[in-house]
């Protein structure tokens, strides 16, 4: 019965009132403001900062030719999609944030322009020492080890980071995490730093915020330690959590990231910094996309910058306060089964999903899944072939091949052949890793595909090839003719469920960083779901994956059913009789 309840629940309707979450990747003005927090836990300052530069070069001064720019022209920056305001994708597929459009102010008083690809935070600092993007943008906090990879310029933003737990629980600061409190963090961030080797606890590691925070309300984890602003961003009232404590270093602040080996692109970014800082527009950016009090002590840009004018957040914050907090009480906290309804059955957002999804998603899916799926059949059938050989040295290779490739993750392959090939012919791509994310999946789909068709092959009854080579034919087109072709046939259903675990694993190509135009079917529903704080992107996503995968597999078992049992004969057609089959 419960389980009916939750189906029923899940299932019915959303009243068309209601309306679909706002976009957290769009400027919410300075009404949105907020002042310092008042439950700021004691901060590590980290003694003097010694990364500021006391001045920069004017401007007019630079030469952009000298920058060690990937493509002449162009910053090509890596960057985030799931953290709004700061860095995301807004509802019409455009990367952007606060950080994203500093960034384009700064490039233009340089006279550059940037061109902007997601990726994910775990590999974009390696990505940026290894010239993959010229600019790492992704509210990075500086930290000492993390100088040990990248450079960093001056300052934009300040750090502070937040706890957020379940309101009138047991979790009142960050003194209250013990051993056993499940704390969740995205793997590889400062947060996740912090929790290791300061609190010195194992927190749980999530990929993007969103599902952090969507684990939190579920009762998945008992806290989430997270950057202020998207912490700010997706604690909205009726969730039944809240913003417990912040913690603030004056000397970790966030910063973009820069290859070690180009300190000119550094000194340029820091000279512009300080230009969008003195002639207003710093101020306008930061007022429309995190209008929020600076902490005491700190300014953005170099020592000799001009502190921004901002308007008093103060005051605005104190005017909104009793506002919010009339609406925060007048929020009920949900039910479970309205929280799952609203999560993952929001209709409207149904309806949003769709036609990115069909539109971008659906097709770069399929080409990456197809141009993959070719490129593991050609190579897994010679890998196949050379399996089987009565020679050693085609044999060895082939298993040597097919072993390395099976036993690694795909994720550690994508990243190899992105990585490590990628800066080599990047001549001939572009620097773009859209197709060498297609020949990755290729290169492991092929170790699985050679081992399907090598069974086919051996399944097929020894007398086959005994029998052609009785009429004649050679070894080579007894396998060519008979043998391969019968063991192909056999294998018709493993080799479509390889294409399906293709079409899935394409996902997997996001990782090299990928312009928003080349999103597949689970990246355009992710980044709809950073923009929303809801999970039904990612389910419409998984309806599109099936209404991929689950015709594909009934039509391949239509087929094999075919091919083993032939055409059925028409019972209404006569039989022929012997006597005509004698005339004839």
């Amino acid at each position: 019965m419960a389980l009916v309840a939750l189906m029923t629940a899940a299932l019915s309707p959303i009243p068309l009132a209601s309306a679909a979450p706002a976009d957290n990747c769009s400027p919410p003005g300075q009404n949105s403001a907020s002042a310092a927090p008042t439950n700021l836990a004691a901060a590590e300052q980290g003694g003097e900062d010694r990364y500021t530069t006391a001045d920069t070069t004017p401007v007019d001064q630079i030469n952009v030719n000298d920058l060690g720019l990937g493509t002449p022209g162009v910053i090509s920056v890596g960057t985030l999609s799931d953290a709004g305001p700061s860095i995301c994708v807004n509802s019409k597929g455009t990367f952007t944030g606060f950080d994203n459009e500093l960034l384009r102010a700064i490039a233009a008083k340089l006279g550059l322009r940037i061109e902007l690809s997601g990726t994910e935070f775990s590999g974009l600092l390696a990505q940026v020492a290894n010239h993959r993007f010229d600019v790492g943008s992704s509210s990075i906090t500086t930290t000492d080890e993390r100088r040990r990879t990248v450079a960093f310029t001056n300052g934009y933003d300040f750090g502070y980071f937040s706890l957020v737990a379940p309101t009138g629980g047991s979790i009142k600061g960050f003194g209250s995490l013990g051993q056993n409190t499940r704390i969740g963090v995205v793997q590889g961030t400062v947060q996740d730093d912090y929790v290791v080797n300061t609190l010195h606890l194992e927190p749980v590691k999530f990929p993007d915020y969103a599902t952090a925070y969507a684990n939190l309300k579920s009762g998945q984890i008992d806290a989430w330690v997270a950057p202020s602003q998207q912490a700010e961003g997706a604690v909205k009232p009726g969730d039944g959590t809240a913003i417990i404590e912040n913690t603030f270093s004056v000397n970790n602040f966030v910063a973009w990231a820069v290859a070690p080996d180009k300190p000119k692109l550094v000194a340029a970014l820091n000279s512009g910094l300080d230009a969008v800082i003195a002639d207003g527009t710093y101020a306008k950016l930061y007022s429309d996309w995190v209008p929020r009090e600076l902490p005491t002590g700190w300014k953005p840009g170099s020592k000799a910058a001009p502190a921004p004018e901002l308007p008093d957040f103060a005051a605005i914050a104190k005017q909104n306060a009793a506002k919010k907090s009339d609406e925060s009480a007048s929020e009920k906290p949900k039910s479970t089964l309205a929280q799952l309804r609203s999560t993952f059955f929001d209709w409207d957002l149904y309806k949003q999903a769709f036609p990115d999804l069909i539109k971008t998603g659906l097709p770069n899916t399929l080409i990456l899944s197809v141009v993959s799926g070719l490129i593991g059949i050609v190579l897994g059938m010679l890998l196949a072939v050379a399996g089987i050989s009565r020679s050693r040295w085609l044999r060895w290779p082939a298993r040597i091949y097919t072993d390395i490739f099976r036993g690694l993750p795909a994720v550690v392959v994508i990243l190899v052949v992105g990585l490590g090939i990628g800066p080599v012919v990047k001549n001939l791509t572009g620097n773009n890793p859209y197709w060498l994310g297609a020949f990755a999946l290729g290169l492991l789909a092929a170790a699985y595909i050679g081992e399907i068709f090598r069974s086919g092959i051996q399944s097929v009854d020894a007398g086959q090839l005994e029998a052609s080579r009785a009429i004649g034919f050679s070894y080579r087109e007894s396998m060519r003719l008979v043998v391969v072709p019968q063991g192909v046939r056999r294998v018709l259903p493993a080799l479509v469920n390889q294409f399906i675990s293709l079409i899935k694993d394409s996902s997997l190509i996001y990782f090299l960083g990928l312009l928003a135009s080349q999103r597949e079917l689970f990246a355009v529903g992710r980044d709809l779901n950073a923009q929303t704080g809801n999970l039904s992107p990612l389910v419409a996503a998984g309806i599109v994956y099936l209404c991929l995968t689950i015709p594909l597999t009934h039509f391949v078992n239509y087929v094999d059913n075919r091919l083993r049992t032939g055409k059925q004969i028409d019972e209404s057609t006569p039989p022929v009789s012997a006597s005509t089959l004698q005339e004839s």
